[in-house]
């Protein structure tokens, strides 16, 4: 039973391997059938009570006691003595038994059917919740094929390794995260990132955990263990939001905690001061009501449920949320500030004009640039080698970090670098010009002379425009924060409809500017990159684009999406506050439960059977709110009209 209302509870992160769940028939399932039983026993009681038979009746009832009670006493009893913790079950227990010395066994029997099957309830909606995420497990299969050599031989799983190749046939999944090395396909991901739009893949090209293979056969060279692997990390993170508990939560544990003891003294208030001012047995029957109308159950169960509902629902649609605060802090997020490399751009940048000075070519100033740019680990480099593929062999090679690359080249020093490090002389103006059109601009050097400029562009995702209209017309505000420079900025932030934009950041200030927007109201930041790390930990909310992307970002974020498809946002963000919604009701609910039933308890209106009926209906139906939050829908997102990369322009 649940551990908050005072029973023990198999904890998941105890580090015992937990085993699947097997999903069986109520009356298959010992946690429900027992107090299905108790409940059955009790009913039998009412009739035989009802036709006269008396003894009979009473003797149902002990059955009916004694299987309900058996489902939360024990739990009390060690939790009382072993930690000394005074739970909602301790008061359960108390009142049973005050009940049965009083001589009202019928009460107390139901008070243990209708709170040994409010506390059943309670772990099978933990365990629907916790079905969706579960599932992610079973996207890797069991078993996968590795070539060795001109054969091919069949392994687990999970004792994949970097560096072996994985044979993947049309249908079948493919079992964690590698490169391709031979084939064309399109997999199908949307069991893992929400996008229903197959994924072309050819050799180069990185897959993930869980894809579907569709058309043709693939080689693939594993680049991460069986047993982690981006799939592995989505559930890992999932675990987590089990293990937590969100701020709410922790007000409910706050709650619950001095309530208890409180609920015993005014018990025993009840008792004494009433025992003699009147009848002793009158005033300590109410004191046993006491108990159970102030028993904070409701309460302690009603906000993880729904945390836990909620965060299920949402990796179903691709976002992974790390921790019920967390998710509690999504729901109040009204500010979203942006990362532009990766998450409003595709991070797929190519060349788009070319400049050249009087006495170089097209040709000459981009075969320079690529002859240096091979050897750099910068993300333009690979546009630039890609559009030239073939290019002479350079000497000397010297890289400087954040400005550029210089080496030797056939008896002249060639240097590729920023307009910020490199003058661009007389291209001044153009490249100013290409930047005002969302170009980054690469300077080429020759003997210390420019030679041109090569303006790359990393193009705006198709669905950016649109998020930001419905981001803005749910009252959230934007601000793009880029390390690029400001005119590329600006144009990029025009073509996405974002006002606020705050360019040529360093990582320390991107988190500044993060601390300075938290400030004026919740913030959420997004990004994908090592160098978002430091804001997305500096954010009140920080998201991660990929949860197979930088290993940085995602340990420092608290949600994760397993997609790119930035239509997610306005979809994750409505389902938070509605999750927040039903939080706030729960917790009002359930302190209106004992607002209104204690006064009733303390004064004879209710006795200990309608006390408990109403207490434990309404705890039901808390829960049952609650898993309204787990009707979150992954979403159905349209294809996407491509945007074509302009072609390049080059100026003589």
């Amino acid at each position: 039973m649940s551990a908050a209302c005072g029973c023990e509870a198999p904890n998941p992160t105890d580090g015992a391997p937990e085993e699947p769940e097997e999903h069986r028939p109520w009356w298959r399932d010992a946690a429900i059938l027992v107090p299905v039983l108790s409940g059955v026993a009790f009913l039998t009681g009412l009739v035989l009570e009802w036709t006269g038979a008396g003894f009979a009746a009473t003797v149902v009832f002990w059955i009916g006691l004694v299987l309900g009670a058996w489902t939360f006493v024990p739990g009390a009893l060690r939790g009382l003595f072993t930690r000394g913790r005074l739970g909602i079950g301790l008061l359960m227990t108390i009142s049973a038994i005050g009940a049965v010395i009083l001589g009202f066994v019928e009460e107390a029997a139901a008070l243990a059917f209708l709170y040994s099957i409010a506390e059943a309830l309670e772990d099978k909606a933990m365990d629907r919740a916790r079905a969706g995420l579960r599932a992610l497990l079973k996207l890797v299969p069991e078993t996968a094929t590795i070539r060795a050599g001109e054969a091919t031989v069949e392994v687990e799983a999970r004792d994949l390794q970097p560096g072996q190749v994985l044979l993947v046939r049309p249908g079948e999944r493919v079992a964690t995260d590698g490169i391709v090395r031979d084939g064309r396909s399109s997999l199908d991901t949307s069991a893992i990132t929400g996008e229903s739009i197959p994924v072309e893949v050819v050799p180069g090209e990185a897959v993930s955990a869980g894809s579907i293979n569709t058309v043709g056969a693939l080689e693939i060279e594993v680049t991460a263990a069986g047993t982690d692997n981006s799939l592995t990390t989505i559930v890992h993170l999932v675990e987590q939001a089990q293990a937590e508990k969100g701020a709410r939560a922790r007000l409910a544990d706050r709650i619950a905690r001095p309530l208890v003891p409180g609920v015993l003294i005014l018990a025993v208030l009840v008792a004494v001061i009433g025992s003699l001012a009147g009848d002793p047995e009158l005033w300590i029957t109410r004191a046993l009501v006491v108990l159970v109308a102030a028993s904070p159950c409701a309460l302690a169960i009603a906000v993880p449920v729904t945390v836990v509902s909620a965060i299920g629902a949402a990796s179903r649609f691709g976002v992974v949320i790390k921790s019920g605060a967390a998710f509690e802090r999504l729901g109040g997020v009204r500010h979203l500030a942006v990362d532009k490399t990766g998450t409003l751009t595709r991070n797929q940048p190519a060349i788009t004009a070319i400049l050249t000075a009087e006495e170089a070519s097209e040709q000459d100033v981009l075969g320079w640039a690529a002859a240096l740019e091979k050897h750099s680990t910068h993300p333009l480099a690979a546009a630039i080698t890609a559009a030239a593929p073939t290019t002479p062999a350079a000497a000397d090679i010297t890289e400087t970090a954040g400005h550029g690359i210089t080496g030797r080249l056939d008896d002249a020093t060639v240097t590729v670098g920023s307009p910020r490090w490199l003058s661009p002389g007389p291209l001044a103006k153009d490249v100013q010009g290409l930047e005002e059109q969302g170009m980054t601009v690469v300077i080429v050097h020759r003997d210390g002379s420019p030679a041109g400029a090569i303006g790359v562009r990393d193009e705006l995702r198709p669905e950016v425009p649109d998020v930001v209209t419905t981001l803005t017309g749910q009252g959230i505000g934007l601000t793009m924060l880029t390390g690029d420079n400001t005119r590329t900025a600006r144009a990029i932030a025009a073509q996405a409809g974002i006002e606020d934009v705050r360019a040529e950041l360093r990582p320390e200030d991107k988190a500044a500017a993060v601390n300075q927007l938290s400030g004026a109201g919740p913030t959420a930041m997004i990004g994908d990159g090592i160098n978002d790390a430091p804001a997305l930990a500096a954010a009140d909310v920080g998201i991660a684009m990929g949860a197979s992307g930088s290993d940085a970002a995602i340990e420092s974020a608290d949600v994760a999406f397993t997609g790119h498809d930035l239509r997610l946002i306005p979809q994750a963000l409505a389902h938070a506050r509605r999750g927040r919604a039903i939080i706030n009701q729960n917790i009002v609910l359930s302190l209106l439960i004992i607002a209104i039933l204690l006064p009733l308890a303390i004064t004879g209106v209710l006795g200990l059977a309608a006390v408990v009926l109403v207490h434990e209906v309404a705890e039901v139906i808390v829960i049952g709110n609650g898993l309204r939050a787990a009707t979150g829908r992954r979403a159905t997102l349209e294809p996407l009209a491509d945007r074509q990369a302009q072609p390049a322009t080059v100026v003589g």
